[in-house]
This record gives C-alpha cells, sequence and structure tokens, in this order.
C-alpha cells in the first residue's frame, strides 16, 4: 500500500470520517478525496461540504442518488420480499453496494490509486464496501482505518482530533449512547444502552416512527398500484421511486408502522441487538405480497418464497454484485411479468393491513372457488383419484409399518 497517492474516502461530514480523513494524509502521505451520497438520510449535506473545504480537501463529491439508490436496488430487493432472518427488510445493507459503487467509480475519474471506508472490522459493512469493490475492480486498494490504526479508545480518537484542529462538539466527546445508521428506506440503531437484549429501548432511539399506542385511533386506508412488481402510485397519483417511498414512510410514521427490534446474525460470526424502523418498506413488503397472491402460479409463488433466504443473506453479506445474485435477479424479474394491479390497505397502529386486491391479469377465479353452482367448471369428483394418487405412498408406508 506504500504507492498510494490518492485516495476516495467515504464521507459523512461527520467526527468520525473527518478524523479518518486526516489520518489517511497523515499515514499515507496521501491527498484526500471525498464523497457524500445523499439516499435520503434526512441530513443536510452542505455542511458536509464545507467541513471538507474547511479541511483542505480541493476534489469534493456531492451526489443525490436517492432516486437511483430505490429505482435500482430497493424496488429490485423488494420484488423478491427480501426479509433477513424472518423479520429484518435490510435497509442498511442494500445501501452500502451504491455506495461502493461510487467509490470505485469516482476513483477511476479521479486517476486515486485506493478508496477507503469508516466500517469497523467487528461489523458487517465493511465486508459489503469491499465486496462491492473487487467485484467491480479486481485490482482497487481497499484502505479500512479502523483495522490499521493504533487507537485504543473514544480519547485517542479525540486526542488526534485536537492535534490535528479538527473541531469536536460538546455532545461528541463523551461516548455515544447508540450509533445511527438512515437512509431513505430505513433507520437502524445498535451498541451502548441498546447492547442488552432483555432492556426496552428508550423512546429516543426512534427516529422514523411514532409509537404504535400513540398513532391515530381512526385507520388510513391507501391504494398502491404496481407495474411488473414495482409500485407505481399512491391513490392513482404516479410517483418517483424516491417519491413514492418517501410518501409512504411519511404514512408509515403517522401509524407507528415499521419498528423491529432484532437479534441477528452477522457474518463476521457474532450476534448483534439492532432496533430497526422502516415505515415504507413494511408497507410495500404486504402490498407486494398481496398483489402477488392475485397474479403469480402457484408453483412460481412457491419457488420465490423458498429462494428468498437465499437472496436476502446474500444482500445481508455484502454480495449484491455476485453472479448467484444476478441470476436470481432474473429469476424475480421475469417472475415479475404480470404482477400489476392495486391494493388497497389500511394502516393502523403500527400495522399494515391488506383489505383488498385486484388486478387485469389476475389468476382468481370465481368460477372455481365459489361455494354455489359452477356450472361444470370443477368436478369435484376428480379430487377423488388426486387423493388417491398422493396417499399411495403414504398407505403404503402405513401398511409396512403394520407387519
Amino acid at each position: 500500500m506504500a504507492d498510494i497517492k490518492k485516495v476516495v474516502l467515504a464521507y459523512s461530514g461527520g467526527l468520525d470520517t473527518s478524523i479518518i480523513l486526516k489520518w489517511l494524509e497523515t499515514a499515507y502521505g496521501a491527498e484526500v478525496v471525498t464523497f457524500t451520497a445523499d439516499l435520503g438520510q434526512g441530513e443536510e449535506l452542505e455542511p458536509a461540504r464545507k467541513k471538507a473545504e474547511m479541511m483542505g480537501i480541493e476534489e469534493i463529491h456531492i451526489e443525490d442518488l436517492r432516486e437511483e439508490f430505490v429505482r435500482d436496488f430497493v424496488f429490485p430487493m423488494m420484488r423478491m420480499n427480501a426479509v433477513y432472518e424472518g423479520i429484518y427488510l435490510l435497509g442498511t445493507s442494500i445501501a452500502r453496494p451504491l455506495i461502493a459503487k461510487r467509490l470505485v467509480e469516482i476513483a477511476h475519474e479521479s486517476g486515486a490509486d485506493a478508496i477507503a471506508h469508516g466500517a469497523t472490522g467487528k461489523g458487517n459493512d465493511q465486508l459489503r464496501f469491499e465486496l462491492t469493490a473487487y467485484a467491480l475492480d479486481p485490482n482497487i486498494k481497499v484502505i479500512a482505518p479502523w483495522r490499521e490504526w493504533d487507537f485504543k479508545s473514544r480519547s485517542d480518537l479525540i486526542d488526534f482530533a485536537e492535534q490535528h484542529q479538527i473541531p469536536v462538539p460538546k455532545d461528541k466527546r463523551g461516548e455515544a449512547p447508540f450509533s445511527i445508521d438512515a437512509n431513505i428506506l430505513h433507520s437502524s440503531s445498535e451498541g451502548k444502552v441498546l447492547e442488552d437484549p432483555w432492556v426496552e429501548p428508550p423512546p429516543d432511539v426512534f427516529q422514523r416512527t411514532v409509537a404504535p399506542e400513540d398513532a391515530p385511533d381512526a385507520a388510513t386506508e391507501i391504494e398502491i398500484g404496481f407495474s411488473h412488481g414495482d409500485p407505481v402510485s399512491i391513490d392513482g397519483k404516479e410517483m418517483s421511486p424516491a417519491g413514492l417511498l418517501a410518501q409512504l414512510n411519511a404514512l408509515g410514521r403517522d401509524n407507528g408502522i415499521g419498528r423491529v427490534d432484532l437479534v441477528e446474525n452477522r457474518f463476521v460470526g457474532m450476534k448483534s441487538r439492532g432496533i430497526y424502523e422502516t415505515p415504507g418498506g413494511t408497507i410495500l413488503l404486504a402490498a407486494h405480497r398481496a398483489i402477488e397472491s392475485l397474479t403469480l402460479d402457484r408453483e412460481a409463488a412457491h419457488l420465490k418464497d423458498s429462494l428468498m433466504p437465499r437472496y436476502a443473506e446474500l444482500v445481508y453479506n455484502g454480495f449484491w454484485f455476485a453472479p448467484e445474485r444476478h441470476m436470481l435477479q432474473a429469476l424475480v424479474d421475469l417472475s415479475q411479468e404480470h404482477v400489476e394491479g392495486t391494493v388497497r390497505l389500511k394502516l393502523y397502529k403500527g400495522n399494515a393491513i391488506v383489505v383488498g386486491r385486484q388486478s387485469p391479469k389476475s389468476l382468481y377465479s370465481d368460477e372455481l372457488v365459489t361455494f354455489e353452482d359452477d356450472r361444470g367448471a370443477y368436478d369435484q369428483k376428480d379430487a377423488e383419484g388426486f387423493i388417491r394418487l398422493n396417499a399411495l405412498r403414504l398407505r403404503t408406508l402405513a401398511a409396512a409399518r403394520s407387519r
């Protein structure tokens, strides 16, 4: 790594990445290029630009990636109904491949030798950043300061900041009560006061939703329109991907929808406890499964469900750009060709309740399911032979055991 002269850093403008910026300059003697992505985290990004300028950075990239994020990453994942370990909607996991992709692209554009990120050596994000980078450029160099430097404590970081005239806000001098990551899909909180999985999270942990018990006493009814498996409208109004998700976030927030308290298995081998809020994504998952229930063939739907855990695991572990994820995505996208129509939901005190669905491509047949005269659409006598054939192996097994 001695030949590194220029580094592209994923930069938030916060204290930790500002320390990393200065550390890269001092430890490597390298020029630093900063990249800050707007993924809908809800923060003003101009302070990051001013902070980078104050620290002498000449090449600063700040990009609004919200539409690309939702269109090319969130929605493809939603087509699979991907949920990790039965509950986590992968809000942080799906954001890292896009950030890493842009880091590599900016490195190519600016002639940089390496990229750098602020993920720690204990978490999943280091894998997501680096597996993406190597999938896109096998020769890229990646610097992970948390795995390299000698700082042992928060006070060591503060001392380094003060030595290099990096402003340290008063609220950053002590240990943060918990860490937060956010984007337009979700917010996540973990660490410190949340590390004991028996202790209920304090109310100030929740960033994106009101408490379900404080939500309105009357349900909010909405309709979501779908085309080729993607949501395209709310209450008949067509919207862009990011605009639609933002609107669903607001509706979910007001109705206390999308809170998850999870102990998950990290790819690096440890369990961790996280508090996740995914209001719009939770509504979308319920709606998408509802429209699929009308439009997907039974075996296609069951095959999708059987592959979903594997797909979710790939996203969680950082393999978004791996060939097996691309293969699964091709299968999923093919399954969505006729997934279109409208789903009606009631949002009420933490719940997204499906109350209606309709589609011009519906496979639901009134003639087949009716308890009234079906006019010969289904001969109930056919079921007898169907049952006897399916029971053959069971009867053979029972007879053998009885002997």
